[in-house]
């Protein structure tokens, strides 16, 4: 491991997440269910597998993590640590049914940080915030832990996020904000989503509130806030959207690679094992590397994540033997000029879901029609497995766990 609580960018490889993945076998059981919760503070984060930033990269697979879960620890001892790996996909594919939800957070950011460039108190506070510098010990560690590391513990997360809403009653879209432009593990749907459950928009009505004695309990009396210090009497933040949820929205349906066409390879974070996809069965004409992290937020994003997906990128080309290019998400028509000017049809890559990256390849196909370029996607067992039953709360999805699991071959 490398800074204290996260990988550091040097370790952004497959080798090391795996290597990570194997040493956290013997606590994916029991150890994981008694003891995830505890937040220990940056460098001792020993009950948690810190695999976050490997899984939302798929330098490390989810369904590599619960194989491994499984074979050391059985279903039933393994029950706790499959569930929390699969609410990633829950989250994922929930996002993937109501696309809208992005468009609004995205939408509500830029209104929140117009109202911040007005409101000077509000500029003040948030700055303070995020600096950790607000006089609550806790809070204020854990906003110099992100900042630091590029990690936070889960429950540290849903701790702060209360405070930053409920406390201190600050857009909450601007707290998550500065989470996706800090965490290593960054991901456009467990992060929006989990800002919005603790906010009381996603399970509507039922806000997560932070209290003084979980705190102190959870981190091992590293931190005692008094009940006072604390939002006490908390309403949920529904009624910002009176209207209710978007409808359901059946899952978009990708183009499907076809081998006959000369392609390029388009290697993006939000895949890097493309390996599983055969792609030298293509008449592959090049491969580029997309740097994108950088479309996660207007503010300028820490400089550690844009470091890891380059590191990321650069270990998925070398594994896959490719000379791969060095490209950056900028001028969406430069994706299709690139294609060209290799010869190419095709784009391939693995299946980008709904986020800042496939916001940008949406701006990019007027120039791929253009010059008769087509973009299709892999897409994983693992998703297709999952998505479909992500509609509504975890429970539907955790219930066809064992389903689930066999659709993919491990159980």
């Amino acid at each position: 491991m490398g800074r204290a609580g996260g990988p550091a960018v040097q370790d952004a490889k497959r080798a090391h997440g795996l290597e990570i993945m194997q040493g956290f076998a013997p606590r994916m059981g029991r150890r994981y269910a008694k003891g995830r919760n505890f937040d220990r503070g940056a460098g001792a984060h020993r009950d948690v597998s810190t695999l976050s930033p490997y899984l939302r990269r798929r330098l490390v697979l989810e369904r590599e993590a619960v194989a491994t879960a499984l074979g050391a620890h059985g279903h039933a001892g393994a029950e706790k640590f499959i569930q929390e790996v699969i609410w990633r996909g829950y989250f994922k594919g929930w996002l993937e049914h109501r696309p809208g939800i992005w468009q609004s957070y995205r939408d509500g950011l830029c209104r929140d940080l117009e109202r911040m460039e007005d409101d000077r108190r509000l500029r003040r506070e948030v700055a303070s915030a995020e600096a950790g510098e607000t006089g609550l010990a806790c809070f204020d560690a854990w906003a110099r832990e992100l900042v630091e590391t590029g990690y936070l513990h889960n429950h540290a997360r849903m701790w702060f996020a209360s405070i930053w809403i409920f406390t201190f009653g600050l857009p909450w879209r601007l707290g998550a904000d500065f989470f996706l432009r800090h965490l290593l593990d960054g991901d456009p749907a467990s992060n929006t989503l989990g800002w919005r459950w603790v906010a009381g928009l996603h399970t509507r009505g039922k806000p997560y509130v932070a209290r003084a004695g979980n705190i102190a309990t959870y981190t091992d009396g590293r931190f005692t806030p008094r009940p006072i210090e604390l939002a006490q009497d908390v309403t949920g933040l529904e009624g910002e959207e009176p209207e209710g949820l978007p409808p359901v929205m059946p899952l978009r349906v990708p183009r499907a690679p076809d081998t006959g066409v000369p392609s390029v390879l388009l290697l993006t974070e939000e895949d890097c094992c493309p390996e599983d996809f055969a792609p030298d069965r293509f008449d592959l004409r090049g491969v580029a590397m997309l740097a994108g992290s950088h479309l996660r937020s207007v503010r300028p994003v820490a400089e550690h994540v844009a470091r890891f997906e380059t590191a990321a990128l650069a270990d998925t080309a070398a594994r896959g033997g490719w000379q791969a290019e060095e490209m950056r998400a900028g001028v969406p028509g430069d994706l299709a000029t690139w294609a060209e000017r290799c010869g190419a049809r095709q784009i391939v890559t693995p299946y980008v879901p709904v986020g800042p990256l496939r916001d940008w390849l949406i701006e990019a196909q007027a120039g791929q029609v253009a010059r008769g370029i087509v973009l299709a996607e892999w897409q994983r067992d693992w998703d297709r497995a999952i998505w479909p039953h992500a509609t509504a709360g975890f429970f539907k999805v955790k219930k066809r766990i064992p389903g689930v699991l066999s659709e993919v071959g491990l159980f």
